[in-house]
């Protein structure tokens, strides 16, 4: 009978230890390289309101911005090893670990905002997420970061000869570099981390980033003339360790994904205002503001077009037939 009852006893204690288990605390830190009042940011914050409602407290987000954890190559490494939660960056330094994801830099590749979540949030998109856990990473989605524009301390750019020559800084990614190559530029590669203070001694002419990002990080300090150019759609991707997803529940996996899930819209829709707000910021500030014209921008795409099927022959096959296909399928809606 006292065997029963002890065995009795231990069948209760494991039964409640399961749920205990599965509601223990978990600290996500989630790193990215932009300012608080960036857009990322605020989907961030988003994203952690949303995760700790439905973890009732449980689960619980640390932001770290403004490069606090590293820069894009040491917190994607931190993520790998298994150091850190969470990271935010462009889908454009993943390149380096799956090459395919240099599609999403094509440039003049997408027209406008419902072109570019039709392409990342349908196949094409989770084609390339399924490629990132054997790097030791899970993607969550994608956020906005916004169409690319270049500035410089030189002069505006209206047309792609008036690129040649400047020493423009690119994300390390061999896209960018071969794309502003075929516009006779000097691209330069660099940590985002240290480009204010490479415009500011003049180490470069200038860089491409989206609106929101130049205002931001007060590029109009450093850099007289803002164009844009909308060369390239930009976006976020939201990243997991997958030794730290690995550790978690589905239940805790489930929360995750929903949470990314219902602050994409949120963040989207916060990112888009402030692109169009911070074109009437950067004039206030000081900056020369032009837009590139649709028939130079069709010229700058042309002059690329050799970059690009450089670049396609090299990368997976179905993956680019996939991207091809698809780029048909959303220019027809």
């Amino acid at each position: 009978m006292n065997i029963l009852r002890a065995l009795t006893a231990a069948s209760l204690c494991l039964a409640l230890a399961v749920p205990a288990l599965a509601q223990q605390e978990r600290l996500i830190r989630f790193g990215h390289l932009n300012n608080p009042d960036h857009p990322v940011s605020f989907g961030v914050k988003r994203f952690a309101e949303i995760l700790s409602a439905k973890s009732g407290g449980k689960m619980k987000v640390q932001e770290f911005p403004s490069n606090q954890l590293g820069n894009e190559q040491q917190q994607q490494s931190a993520l790998q090893g298994g150091v850190q939660q969470m990271y935010s960056p462009a889908t454009t330094s993943l390149a380096g670990i799956v090459k395919e994801f240099g599609l999403i830099d094509f440039p003049f590749a997408v027209a406008d905002f419902t072109q570019a979540d039709a392409l990342l949030d349908g196949p094409l998109g989770q084609a390339l997420i399924a490629k990132l856990p054997e790097k030791g990473l899970v993607a969550l989605g994608y956020w906005d970061l916004g169409f690319r524009n270049v500035t410089n301390s030189k002069h505006p750019i209206t047309r792609p000869e008036d690129l040649a020559g400047l020493k423009i800084r690119v994300i390390p990614n061999p896209v960018f570099l071969d794309t502003f190559r075929a516009f006779k530029a000097n691209p330069v590669p660099m940590p985002f981390a240290e480009l204010y203070g490479a415009l500011e001694s003049k180490a470069v002419d200038g860089q491409e980033n989206p609106f929101a990002v130049i205002l931001s990080n007060k590029f109009y300090e450093v850099q007289k003339y803002v164009s844009a150019t909308n060369h390239v759609y930009a976006a976020n991707i939201l990243l997991v360790s997958k030794k730290f997803w690995d550790q978690l529940t589905p239940t805790e996996q489930k929360w995750m994904q929903e949470a990314a899930d219902e602050s994409r819209a949120y963040q989207r829709q916060v990112s888009r205002a402030a692109a169009q707000k911070a074109v009437g910021d950067l004039q206030a500030r000081g900056a020369q503001f032009n837009v590139v014209s649709p028939a130079e921008q069709a010229r700058m795409r042309q002059i690329a077009q050799p970059a690009l099927e450089k670049f396609s022959a090299q990368y997976d096959p179905a993956i680019v037939k996939l991207y091809n296909d698809e780029l048909a399928r959303i220019r027809k809606q």
